[in-house]
């Protein structure tokens, strides 16, 4: 386990083994995500949007956008 300590302006360093784990590299940002309870998981946040291309499949038919603002339609009149 990793520890660290925080300064009087609430800095801490972050140890070089959570660093390399996490890809950091100095002028990066992280974030803190509030779990619960108390604890907080820390991630990298230096992926760009263009890391996310693939994740999602494209559908087998394409999407008008008619289509779209039908659902978007239906979509809020189901939550009234």
């Amino acid at each position: 386990m990793s520890t660290a300590t925080i300064t009087s302006k609430g800095q801490i360093t972050i140890p070089v083994a959570v660093r390399n784990i996490l890809g950091l590299q100095p002028g990066d940002r992280i974030e803190f995500v509030d779990t619960g309870n108390g604890q907080f998981h820390i991630l990298a946040a230096t992926k760009s949007v263009t890391a996310l291309k693939g994740l999602i499949r494209k559908p087998i038919k394409p999407v008008s956008i008619d289509d779209m603002n039908a659902a978007i339609a239906r979509q809020g009149a189901a939550n009234k």
